[in-house]
């Protein structure tokens, strides 16, 4: 699909470059872009500039090249562009562009785009519904007074001060709910974590700053069954999830988390009890399940060890016990869901997506979550094996699709019981 370049002018404006075409990046590799890979910009999505990039483009005799002046400002220095998704969207390319100082880039899942008859196209395809997480339903004018209501409510539980700030300061959507009262709100419990994560949003590994703070503190069982009870007695399509942004490990905390999970069904059976994990403390994970846990999201970056040890870091656990904790879960009719950290040019590596295949038929996994990897994308690939020839994301999906009809693909957690076969 031919598409003219986009890049940002000195005054942040979004324009199309006439004498270049786009291009987007799979790995280690630019690309001119297949038609099914492009969709038109969805509502919701937002255009934002890369910090110290210049576009690469292809121009008219087929030769690629750093864009580096706006063509109508001869010697104004210009800024690549990129997309951010809203939920619900995977991204196909990530952008074509070139460090001018070889600066890190922030923790953000750039899509590459390109415009053509008018219209901006981004490296994208939709992988769920994202009316609920569309952010026309957040950072509403009532939120403000929401929160103040439920502080004063709840004054002594130190979750509902730390999800207030999580709502105000980080814009966090899943904090927002527990305030709305509706659909899936998250529970922070634990400081600390058992990896390492490259991409981590809540701790700073290396040279990678994070986007936000770790919880300071480990909540009771009664603060944790406090804010339970309440979001699922009251709030439509009710989820709530352990293991937030702003936390580390959450089975880490069994003893609390399992406690409440009790106290939270002896009071109501409605709605779903879930938690996003690394799934690595396998004890932890056994005691959530015998609790009454409904569904588990496994985050997961490759199916490979040697992938899964270099990106995660694992602290004192393999991905065996990862294993193990899903087919515990699985024995238990919880609900099983990988969250995959999908990056174009190696999670739809031939090899990948061949491991990623045996990894669900065997753990009898029931969904398969794709979630856009926040991260540099020359850090990532100095620390990982992404060789090999590339499916494209669109492929992998429809080889996923037509592989196993019986796994759901999607983007986030939805509402399920126990009991799932």
């Amino acid at each position: 699909m031919v598409l003219l370049s986009l890049y940002a002018n000195h005054r942040g404006e979004v324009l199309e470059h006439p004498d270049f075409y786009m291009l987007g990046r799979s790995g280690y590799h630019w690309m001119v872009p297949e038609k099914h890979e492009m969709m038109p910009l969805p509502k919701g999505a937002s255009l934002v500039s890369i910090p110290g990039n210049i576009p690469a483009g292809l121009d008219h005799n087929d030769q690629v090249t750093g864009i580096e002046y706006d063509p109508l400002s001869p010697g104004q220095p210009i800024s690549a562009v990129a997309a951010l998704l809203p939920q619900g969207f995977t991204r196909t390319l990530l952008p074509a562009c070139v460090s001018k100082d070889n600066a890190e880039l922030p923790l953000l899942g750039y899509a590459a785009v390109g415009f053509k008859n008018g219209k901006i196209y981004v490296a994208a395809v939709q992988t769920d519904d994202h009316k609920k997480w569309h952010p026309v339903n957040y950072h509403t004018e009532g939120l403000p007074a929401r929160i103040n209501k439920m502080l004063k409510r709840f004054p002594e539980n130190r979750i509902y001060r730390q999800l207030a700030n999580c709502s105000l300061c980080y814009g966090c959507f899943t904090a927002q709910n527990i305030f709305y009262q509706r659909w899936e709100g998250g529970i922070p419990s634990m400081t600390k974590c058992n990896a390492e994560c490259l991409g981590c949003i809540s701790e700073s590994h290396s040279e990678v700053v994070s986007a936000q703070e770790r919880i300071s503190f480990i909540p009771s069982a009664e603060e944790i069954a406090q804010v339970g009870m309440e979001h699922l007695k009251n709030a439509r399509d009710a989820i709530i999830s352990f293991g937030q942004g702003c936390e580390g490990e959450p089975s880490l905390n069994a003893k609390n988390l399992s406690a409440a999970v009790k106290d939270i069904r002896c009071e109501t059976g409605q709605g779903t009890i879930n938690i996003n994990t690394n799934a690595g403390y396998t004890e932890g994970i056994k005691q959530l399940c015998d609790a009454g846990l409904d569904s588990m999201r496994v985050t997961l970056f490759s199916c490979n060890e040697a992938n899964y040890i270099s990106y995660h870091r694992p602290q004192g656990y393999e991905l065996s016990d990862v294993i193990d904790s899903i087919e515990y879960a699985r024995d238990q009719g919880v609900y099983v869901s990988l969250n995959l950290l999908a990056f174009p040019g190696f999670t739809d590596r031939e090899e990948e997506a061949c491991a990623l295949l045996d990894f669900i038929r065997k753990n009898r996994v029931n969904m398969i979550q794709f979630r856009n990897l926040n991260i540099d994308p020359d850090r990532l690939l100095r620390h990982v094996s992404a060789g090999g020839e590339a499916l494209g994301m669109v492929n992998l999906l429809a080889l996923l699709q037509e592989e196993m009809p019986e796994v759901n693909l999607a983007s986030y957690s939805h509402t399920v019981k126990r009991g799932i076969s």
